[in-house]
């Protein structure tokens, strides 16, 4: 199990967990509390049994190498928490291509949920979870870029619940972006994170002061670079 969640501790974009059903509403409050208490639950467990197993390994102090959490020293595993999480949400490839309804409407829900791994109130990594057998459980640690892009951009776009933002993983177009609706106006727009900036070589809009929304892309801004990276991938793959 160990060997596994140090092996998974990349930004994994290429196997897409099977999806649950969704009614595709942007909004957090639509996930089950339920679900959500047991997949943090199951995180905060296996990272202290992590922390344990990782300073039995490699000690308890001292600079990690290949370590898959931004640490300095192994010393800060011992302060690292687990933060908030979220839901990972999906479109078909094929619904996205052909345009079956709107990207609200197409993203589902994978049944996998991310946590922000703090440390000192500091993103330094993330954890996967994912449900196994009817248990919850982390299976990969890691993704510290993006824990950091998905933590400034929610602080940017979120409200005080995160309620109006959803993470959205296109697998084929090696692309996440945060899906916002505006607490103003009610407008769904995206904010395309690390891996999408960089597969879908876009710049990163500025965020001004009380200006966030004029960062954010409309769905029409971001659909035709979406559709093309995901058909080359699946082209190739044929």
């Amino acid at each position: 199990m160990l060997a596994a969640l140090l092996c998974g501790a990349s930004l994994a974009l290429a196997g897409a967990p099977a999806m649950a059903q969704s009614d595709g509403i942007s909004t957090f409050k639509a996930v089950p509390k339920r679900a959500a208490a047991a997949a943090q639950a199951a995180a905060q467990r296996d990272l202290a049994q992590f922390v344990s197993q990782q300073m039995q390994l490699r000690g308890t102090s001292g600079t990690p190498v290949d370590f898959p959490l931004e640490i300095n020293d192994m010393q800060d595993l011992k302060d690292a928490k687990i933060g908030y999480g979220f839901p990972v949400y999906t479109i078909d490839p094929n619904e996205l291509l052909a345009g079956r309804g709107s990207m609200k409407q197409m993203a589902k829900a994978t049944g996998q949920w991310r946590f922000v791994i703090l440390l000192n109130q500091r993103p330094i990594g993330m954890a996967t979870v994912e449900l196994n057998n009817g248990n919850y459980e982390t299976v990969a640690y890691g993704a510290a870029v993006l824990a950091k892009d998905v933590d400034a951009s929610m602080g940017y776009y979120g409200d005080a619940e995160r309620s109006n933002v959803r993470f959205v993983r296109i697998y084929q177009a090696r692309s996440d972006l945060l899906e916002v609706v505006g607490r103003d106006d009610g407008r769904t727009r995206y904010a395309p994170l690390h891996s999408a900036r960089e597969s879908l070589l876009m710049q990163q809009r500025s965020v001004k002061e009380g200006k966030a929304s004029e960062a954010l892309m409309d769905e029409a801004d971001i659909l035709q670079p979406l559709r093309s990276a995901v058909k080359q991938t699946m082209d190739a793959s044929k």
